[in-house]
């Protein structure tokens, strides 16, 4: 989300205008805000925690059907993420707050799937979300690597924090469509070891890193 494929004002639009179908007042721009890189289940938690009430019992699975239908109709792939990703030897494999079937469909989507297929994992199989390293803990250990061995490519902060945490070498990027004049400075803040603003650094940015 963010990353691979530009997602986030897809995403944001379709949940902000849920909540306010329910009766919650919420923007695009507060959720961008709030909850960029979290898992949607802690999202809805903590809105209802906030206001004191809970969310429709059906509410998280229309989310996820409108978000799946407009990603299959609208959603694009990061511009130049698949020239880099096919000069990146080595294992690939996605880690990401969404759900498995929210994955797949945005890969699918986008002719990205082929890159990372069957290596897929969202952080509903883990105990905590980002800012939490569960995920990404699970991730290598499931790739048989070590943490330290692994490059993450985050645009969110707590997406970054979390595979600092990890103790994983992250990359920050902050060439999606949503994304602030001050992104970069929060990705840094939060642990990033550099930042890029578009893909086709990606390939040269992991080379410095390693020392090639």
């Amino acid at each position: 989300n963010g990353v691979l494929v530009d997602s986030e004002p897809l995403a944001t639009g379709i949940v902000a205008t849920a909540f306010q179908r329910a009766g919650f007042a919420l923007t695009p721009d507060i959720i961008a805000l709030y909850f960029t890189g979290r898992r949607p289940a802690d999202m809805f938690t903590e809105v209802e925690i906030a206001a004191g009430r809970k969310l429709p019992p059906d509410f998280a699975v229309k989310v996820a059907n409108e978000t799946l239908a407009k990603f299959r109709a609208e959603l694009r792939a990061t511009s130049h993420v698949a020239q880099a990703l096919s000069w990146i030897r080595g294992p690939k494999c996605v880690a990401s707050s969404s759900s498995l079937d929210r994955i797949r469909t945005s890969l699918d989507t986008t002719d990205l799937l082929r890159f990372f297929e069957p290596y897929l994992f969202s952080a509903n199989e883990v105990a905590q979300g980002k800012p939490a390293p569960d995920l990404f803990l699970y991730a290598a250990k499931r790739m048989h690597v070590l943490p330290h061995e692994c490059i993450v490519v985050e645009d969110s902060a707590v997406g970054v924090a979390a595979a600092t945490a990890a103790g994983m070498t992250v990359i920050g990027f902050v060439g999606g469509s949503h994304a602030g004049s001050q992104l970069g400075t929060h990705l840094r803040a939060a642990g990033a070891k550099t930042v890029i603003t578009d893909m086709r650094a990606l390939k040269t940015t992991i080379m410095d890193l390693r020392g090639w």
